[in-house]
């Protein structure tokens, strides 16, 4: 992104080259003409100072700065045909090739050497072949420049993809996790709405919690994508929120046991939320396809390594409609694949799959030196 204002060191650098080159073009052309005299010695000047002016341009306007360092340059080697290097020419095409591909620079840079290729005609053979070395040279350097800009352009847009597939990977937790409560929870209360009001009420609370919970966390995703949005931004889930997670899922009739294994202080950031994250989809997925009673989620914190296992009770295989949930029974469904990608991303694996006794593992192993 090209900056709307020039920092006050490029500001000087700009001034010193226009300034530089235009008085040594000038004294060049005075120093020459004057033996001969006439308008020449005028117009010479006039030509070399524009030069320099039009050098501050280089940045911005980088092919008109060009045609006007190549006419200026053809003029002032006649008039002085002893100044050898087209000193402006060379500036100018360093700046064309770092603002623009090698289809436009490589052409200026032909024409560059053809106009110092004329001091073949006017001076020695050994000057000459010296002096056609720096044009190629200012355009190498230029063509680093723009290289490196480049990579550093397609850097910062591979890094927005990889935001906007993050984001969209959480807002995909969120809305899938509480969708799924809410609906579990809406026919539990249709159920029991008649017979069993005080039950109906409760699941009319959880479905209340469920989506208070799911409007904070969208803010907090909207804290990131837009600072300006307002609001202190809410606290990042992680695994000391477990308590609270597995409290819809209990509301809904799923017991959830947690138990913790291990200290290993303060988890990473990025650790910490995508192995909520994980535990919060597979307790979803259990809660929507698995008919299950029972779930257990155990987190064990080894020398370098966080453990994931989250068993239940239910049918071990089942897809749902959309895709999305458990998939078949080797584990190929969207969900569990967003998991693994999110494992993956860590450098950490995960593994699912039915039990041969009944039931659904899912266990993921996240290192925490890699963080």
């Amino acid at each position: 992104m090209r900056r709307s204002s020039r920092s006050p060191l490029r500001l000087v650098a700009d001034v010193a080259v226009s300034l530089v080159v235009g008085l040594y073009l000038v004294a060049l052309v005075m120093d020459e003409v004057v033996p001969r005299a006439g308008p020449l010695v005028v117009l010479g000047m006039i030509v070399g100072a524009a030069q320099g002016v039009a050098l501050w341009w280089r940045r911005s306007h980088p092919v008109p700065v060009m045609v006007i360092a190549l006419a200026g340059g053809a003029l002032v080697h006649f008039l002085a045909p002893q100044g050898i290097f087209p000193f402006a020419g060379l500036v100018a095409i360093g700046s064309l090739a770092a603002a623009r591909p090698p289809v436009v620079s490589l052409p200026a840079l032909a024409a560059l050497l053809a106009l110092t290729a004329l001091n073949f005609l006017t001076g020695s053979s050994g000057e000459a072949q010296f002096a056609m070395a720096f044009p190629v040279v200012a355009w190498a350097l230029g063509e680093v420049v723009r290289n490196r800009r480049v990579a550093i352009d397609q850097e910062s847009r591979r890094a927005v993809s990889e935001e906007q597939a993050r984001i969209a990977r959480e807002l995909h937790d969120v809305i899938a996790h509480t969708v799924s409560v809410i609906v579990v929870q809406a026919a539990a209360a249709d159920d029991v709405f008649d017979e069993r009001p005080d039950q109906a009420r409760a699941a009319l609370r959880s479905i209340e919690a469920a989506g208070r919970d799911a409007l904070g966390e969208l803010r907090r995703l909207l804290a990131v994508v837009r600072p300006d949005a307002g609001g202190e931004p809410l606290p990042r889930p992680g695994l000391d929120r477990l308590g609270e997670l597995v409290e819809p899922f209990r509301a809904a009739g799923l017991e959830v046991a947690v138990c913790r294994e291990g200290s290993g202080g303060e988890l990473p950031g990025g650790i910490d939320l995508s192995a909520y994250r994980i535990v919060q989809e597979a307790l979803t997925n259990t809660l929507r396809h698995a008919d299950a009673d029972r779930a257990e989620v155990t987190v064990r914190v080894a020398p370098g390594m966080l453990e994931l296992d989250i068993l239940d009770d239910g049918r071990g295989g089942g897809a749902d409609a959309d895709g999305g949930g458990r998939g078949s029974g080797d584990g190929a469904g969207r969900g569990i694949a967003g998991m693994r990608e999110r494992a993956a991303m860590l450098g950490g694996t995960l593994d699912a799959g039915p039990l041969p006794g009944g039931g659904f593992r899912v266990r993921a192993r996240l290192p925490l030196r890699a963080a």
